[in-house]
């Protein structure tokens, strides 16, 4: 797998453009056309299809300008855009995975850090690493981001659990939890919205 956000902008933008280099034809009864490799747009496998490549290539650079207008302006003032961001980098994953984003003072974006990654239906969560990474980054402010694969956006009482269990521990640090966002497919339901933090 290549990974994609070791390349520079020029170079995503370059290969973007770049014309589209069909596969060789597969033999197919009755159909000469020529085929692109269609599969998951998640990750760009090194031999992917010139189809599949490009959709990463435009991911990535989705991903970085959704990112960049994070760390420009106050990420909670327009939660639409972290929703964005959220809902492209989760998209076709199929396990769970849990997101801190991390603010400044001014809930501009420091960095956001995929801290954990579960199976199909958990992951495990440590409080502990949550708090180190909060300090190591010098946070004022957090948002809590996971998804659920199944695409079922519902908020349970183990959600519920964790994400108080989290705002008390980080509490004693002086950061705030401002909100935990559920990804479920293109629905991003958010706990603050619902009364729950």
């Amino acid at each position: 797998m290549e990974n994609l956000s070791a390349l520079s902008r020029e170079t995503l933008i370059g290969e973007l453009l770049s014309p589209l280099i069909p596969e060789e034809p597969r033999p197919m009864v009755g159909d000469a056309t020529r085929t692109y490799s269609v599969t998951s747009t998640a990750t760009a496998p090194c031999n992917a299809g010139p189809l599949v490549r490009k959709l990463a290539l435009a991911r990535e650079l989705l991903l970085r300008d959704l990112r960049d207008q994070m760390q420009s302006s106050q990420v909670m003032d327009s939660p639409q855009v972290l929703r964005e961001w959220l809902r492209l980098y989760c998209a076709g994953l199929e396990h769970e995975v849990f997101i801190v984003i991390f603010l400044d003072a001014r809930h501009r974006l420091i960095d956001a850090v995929e801290l954990f990654r579960g199976t199909l239906t958990q992951t495990a969560v440590y409080p502990r690493e949550v708090v180190k990474a909060a300090l190591a980054r010098n946070a004022a402010a957090i948002a809590l981001a996971h998804n659920h694969p199944s695409a079922a956006a519902e908020l349970s009482r183990a959600d519920e659990f964790l994400t108080q269990t989290l705002k008390s521990a980080l509490v004693l640090i002086d950061v705030r939890v401002l909100d935990h966002f559920v990804v479920a497919g293109d629905t991003v339901v958010s706990f603050a919205e619902s009364g729950l933090i």
